[in-house]
């Protein structure tokens, strides 16, 4: 079967989506991570890096059955710009509470908690354009490419928030709230597309509309045994809550070292969607996932027992590259098996998985570690992590055995 060749040029509107990428995650992980450090500070805690996650989530998961409908109902991009104003307006609000010296984390989380709500509304429309404003023979290479200034984004975003903290606690807010800022209005030179108009009665039609994406994933094996893998895998075998704790106590680095830390994560996920973007995964799609899941969890069990600061980057950077493997193929069938009309609902819904794996397994993590410490928390989750891959192994087999994205059809 031979393959189409890829044009040399992306068009423009394609570029600015994938530069709004990039100044959100910049700003997203750089603030993520140094609120992580600045908690941890205050309290000391392993378990207030779990609480902050959860503060996160929930509102991610009340949000979702109208934030996925907002997506298929008006026009995406404006969606999108009122969630990253959102998100730019609650940096600003970071700024003036850490510059206050403050002595309790509580102004923090209720911060934390707004920001989600801005996260919930901007993810399912940003991801939906993606597909939308994209040509079918260019879909693979976008999403990597994507992908790629996420990541991008992510390497630099910590970095420079590490240095910035370092020269004043405040600075990373107000950088994220400038990039925030002009990510919304790199967005509106995104052509409008045309969207389906859903049935406007309130919160019982928005919950309908959830409701129907939800029983779209349960009938579709492929959408739901990859949501679910992410789930449960990342759920169980993510480091990235502990990661100031893991700096402090277990290699002995303060906030520029675990901005490098975060860094390592992001550099492998981008050199590997950088190789993704030139040479996409074409075959054996399934078990690929899987298999680079299955991996993440070995990688992870070996950073528990290492206490050594050059080899846990080496470590995450090898992990975050198998990860930006499952991202890539999660990223191109999802959309891929769900039709037009339904994807902000679907992608809400698969964000509130993402979220639960993320922010949830932020708790689990801290709850762990406070009952079984950094060692045995990250035991715990590789153990899981390497379970579920055995599991779904088994109990998926038409996403086990799923070899080409041409394969999957919208229905």
């Amino acid at each position: 079967m031979s393959e189409t060749p890829l044009p040399a040029r992306l068009p423009f509107a394609i570029k600015a989506l994938l530069a709004t990428s990039f100044l959100t995650s910049f700003a997203t992980v750089g603030q993520i991570t140094i609120l992580g450090k600045q908690v941890f500070d205050m309290t000391g805690r392993e378990l207030d890096l779990g609480l902050l996650g959860l503060a996160e989530f929930v509102p991610l998961a009340v949000a979702a059955p109208f934030t996925g409908a907002l997506a298929d109902r008006f026009d995406r991009r404006r969606v999108f710009a009122f969630g990253v104003a959102g998100e730019a307006v609650t940096s600003l609000g970071l700024l003036w509470y850490v510059s206050t010296s403050p002595t309790t984390v509580t102004p923090i989380f209720g911060l934390v908690v707004v920001y989600g709500f801005a996260r919930a509304l901007a993810g399912p429309a940003v991801r939906a354009l993606a597909i939308d404003i994209t040509p079918p023979e260019l879909i693979e290479r976008v999403i990597a490419l994507r992908s790629l200034a996420f990541q991008a984004g992510a390497i630099l975003g910590p970095v420079t928030a590490g240095f910035l903290f370092v020269a004043n606690i405040a600075l990373p807010y107000l950088v994220s709230a400038l990039l925030y800022s002009a990510a919304a209005l790199l967005i509106s030179v995104v052509p409008k597309r045309p969207t389906r108009r859903l049935d406007t009665r309130g919160a019982r039609q928005a919950l309908r509309d959830a409701r129907e994406g939800l029983r779209f994933i349960r009938r579709q094996p492929v959408i739901f045994g990859a949501i679910s893998l992410d789930l449960f895998a990342v759920l169980l075998g993510g480091v990235v809550a502990l990661l100031p704790a893991i700096a402090e106590e277990r290699l002995g680095v303060g906030a520029v070292g675990l901005g490098g830390l975060r860094a390592a994560l992001s550099a492998g996920a981008a050199s590997t969607a950088f190789v993704l973007s030139i040479r996409p995964v074409r075959r054996h799609v399934g078990k690929t996932l899987l298999g680079v899941v299955g991996a993440f969890g070995v990688l992870h069990l070996g950073l528990a027992f290492t206490t050594t600061y050059v080899l846990a980057c080496v470590l995450l950077f090898a992990a975050a590259a198998l990860d930006s493997v499952s991202v890539f193929i999660r990223s191109t069938l999802i959309p891929l098996a769900t039709p037009e009309d339904m994807r902000g609902r679907v992608l809400a819904v698969e964000n509130v998985f993402i979220g639960a794996s993320n922010e949830m397994g932020a708790v689990e993590s801290g709850v762990t570690a406070a009952a079984f410490g950094l060692v045995g928390a990250m035991v715990f989750g590789s153990v899981g992590t390497l379970l579920v891959v055995t599991l779904w192994w088994r109990f998926f087999p038409i996403l086990r055995d799923v070899d080409r994205f041409s394969e999957v059809r919208a229905s």
